[in-house]
């Protein structure tokens, strides 16, 4: 919860997840990006993770505050 906090609260780039247990692969990120700076992406398995182009992304945040997966985990108590 504190990393979700601190990515909003700053100018980088936010990071989606840090390991692929914290994404479920849903693509809310990527259709809340205004300017299609996410893109899914096939992983060696063939599920779908999202990728964000740095170069850009305008640093809206919108992505980390749609995150379904993110709010569920947190509401069970898990820090991601």
């Amino acid at each position: 919860m504190k990393k979700i906090e601190n990515d909003l609260n700053n100018d980088k780039c936010p990071e989606l997840y840090s390991d692929k247990e914290n994404c479920c692969g849903c693509s809310a990120c990527y259709a809340v990006c205004p300017v299609s700076a996410i893109k899914m992406k096939a992983d060696a398995e063939g599920f779908l993770y999202p990728a964000i182009n740095e170069s850009k992304c305008i640093k809206c945040k919108k992505c980390l505050s749609v995150c379904a997966f993110k709010t569920d985990q947190k509401k069970k108590g898990f820090l991601i």
